[in-house]
């Protein structure tokens, strides 16, 4: 029997539950560093699909291209096969022509495990330029900008 590696927790706020599966560690049995960036992009393109309403990709459905500006990470635990993590994910920021979607990963007793932020560009689809984000998708955004409860570091 199959089950679920990922899956949308809550929707307010949004939290994707993961379960770390054997083959994402190593053999000392920790999880690869690589694989938070999977766990990242899984909980970011969940997250992108419930701003868009089940829609399709956020901004396409907005008339724009979104591929990845940046990334950044702070590891702040250590995670092995079987464990679960709940990644918390909101808007924390809006530019003119990008954004950040924050992600912050806890035990479901609260630990912390990591602090993340995906930050998407506007491109345009016939050219691949940068844009301004369109007044549509600013909107989109702005229902679920916030600053984070608390820190999560320890």
């Amino acid at each position: 029997m199959m089950r679920a590696t990922e899956y949308v927790l809550s929707e307010q706020p949004f939290v994707v539950r993961r379960t770390v599966r054997w083959g994402d560690c190593d053999p000392a049995g920790v999880v690869y560093t690589g694989r938070f960036t999977d766990y990242l992009l899984g909980a970011v393109g969940l997250f992108a699909d419930h701003m868009a309403g089940g829609a399709g990709r956020l901004g396409e459905a907005h008339g724009v291209g979104t591929p990845c500006k940046a990334m950044r990470f702070e590891f702040i635990g250590t995670l092995w096969p079987d464990d679960v993590i709940d990644i918390e994910c909101f808007v924390e920021a809006i530019r003119t022509r990008s954004y950040d979607i924050r992600c912050i990963a806890r035990r479901p007793g609260g630990a912390p495990v990591f602090d993340a932020v995906f930050s998407p560009v506007c491109v345009r689809l016939d050219e691949r330029v940068g844009t301004p984000i369109p007044d549509s998708l600013r909107a989109a955004l702005g229902a679920f900008l916030r600053k984070p409860a608390a820190e999560p570091r320890t």
